[in-house]
């Protein structure tokens, strides 16, 4: 089908869905813009890869999970959208209870009459299945063959669709998001190197994307350490480079043992290149992969996520600034809580002691969140903390210990500040 054909299914008054990030169907979300008859279009969304032009568009409403740069210059140009709280395993039951008529994704070219979904599975894959079973609903399938050809664990979770069972099936050569690793900064390559402590032969991991979880997995790709596992919301080039080092084995003491299960995946084009037809990553829905108790089974859990601040009594700012959404909650919050329900697993969170905020250097270590600050993760999830200057092991510490190892890894031009409002928390 054309492009031309798949976005005249679209109704003026509608509602629609795509996956979050690399899932995203970009040919048939630029070519929406074609269109200037929309009075009520409704799209669910997160984390999108480019600027669609047709999110500017009168009576085109915008709901997004996971706010990125595409969703920030959005909001701040005027656009109509509006960031909807909730973490990633929540996405699925909502986007049940939004029952959107028309579910869109990007996917890899058919094999014996089979699309697989490449990139995502997150929380759409369930929802994709139940608008294929519903005559009311309508499912649009952009594949290119740029896009990797990946599986996810059968019977149950083939992480494929049918074509008999998709409306619109459009090819079209677009290239998958190329999220290359920013460089690292002297105070990312020292959380690092102290993140490192906490990993040996034989420990699973997850890693998000970044400066500090990219030094990790460089520096575990050139040591001794080997036999690792990987349980990880997203996939990444540094997650790769470990599996090309022979540093994964994958034997993890779980139902998962053998290969990486994931939920989406973002990185170099090299990535997308590795992961085509490869056996050793596997998708599965993101109730799974973040359910809390599933990651506490793998053998010594160890996550490595990132803050945005902190404050004395270990609330988590992780996606908001000022009150603003910057970002989403994500899996945050279950990849911190997992690794506590069992005694091998560590939560590893990492930011260095300061940022510079119009021009004035400012401490990410705080006494306490300003009002109107929103909280991503409660104080009683965080185990460890990280910054340039030491760790802080918070996990079955009293409040007052925990505010004084806090503000020991402090920034030194504000650690006496800190150490003096530590001493003040109460001890009961």
């Amino acid at each position: 089908m054309e492009l031309s054909e798949a976005i005249a299914l679209i109704k003026p008054e509608d509602s629609m869905a795509v996956p979050l990030g690399p899932g995203v169907p970009g040919g048939f979300m630029h070519a929406l813009a074609d269109r200037d008859d929309f009075t009520r279009l409704e799209i669910f969304g997160a984390l999108l890869p480019d600027l669609y032009a047709v999110l500017t568009k009168p009576g085109v409403h915008y709901r997004s999970g996971f706010f990125g740069p595409a969703e920030r210059f959005l909001r701040d140009a005027g656009a109509s959208i509006d960031y909807v709280p909730a973490d990633f395993r929540r996405f699925a039951p909502i986007l049940e209870w939004l029952q959107p008529r028309v579910m869109a994704f990007a996917g890899a070219p058919p094999v014996d009459g089979w699309v697989s979904l490449s990139l995502h599975a997150g929380a759409s894959v369930d929802e994709i299945h139940r608008a294929a079973q519903d005559p009311h609903r309508i499912v649009i399938a952009e594949v290119s063959p740029h896009f990797p050809r990946t599986f996810g664990v059968l019977p149950d979770h083939g992480h494929r669709i049918h074509v008999d069972d998709i409306d619109a099936l459009v090819y079209t050569d677009r290239q998958p998001l190329n999220l290359a690793d920013a460089p690292s900064t002297d105070a990312e390559n020292a959380i690092a190197q102290l993140a490192l402590q906490f990993i040996r032969s034989g420990s699973t991991l997850q890693t998000g994307i970044g400066g500090i979880p990219n030094q990790i997995a460089l520096a575990l790709a050139n040591s001794d350490i080997s036999d690792l596992g990987v349980h990880s919301e997203m996939f990444t080039t540094g997650l790769m480079r470990l599996h090309q080092a022979g540093k994964v084995s994958n034997q993890k003491g779980t139902e998962f043992d053998g290969f990486s299960p994931t939920t989406f995946a973002a990185g170099i084009p090299e990535l997308y290149t590795w992961l085509h037809e490869n056996e050793e990553v596997r998708f599965l829905p993101v109730k799974i992969v973040n359910s809390p108790e599933i990651i506490s089974r793998n053998r010594d859990m160890i996550t490595i996520n990132g803050a945005i601040a902190i404050d004395l009594s270990g609330q988590v700012m992780a996606d908001t600034i000022n009150g603003k959404q910057f970002s989403g909650v994500g899996g945050h919050e279950d990849f911190v809580a997992g690794p506590g329900l069992t005694l091998g697993g560590r939560s590893l969170i990492c930011l260095p002691s300061t940022s510079i905020v119009n021009g004035v250097l400012t401490s990410r270590i705080l006494t306490q969140f300003p009002g109107g600050s929103v909280v991503s993760t409660p104080r009683h999830q965080i185990d460890v903390v990280i910054t340039e200057y030491g760790v802080a092991e918070l996990e079955g510490r009293t409040i007052r210990e925990r505010s004084r190892a806090l503000a020991m890894i402090g920034h030194p031009q504000f650690r006496d500040e800190l150490l003096a409002n530590a001493e003040q928390w109460p001890t009961d």
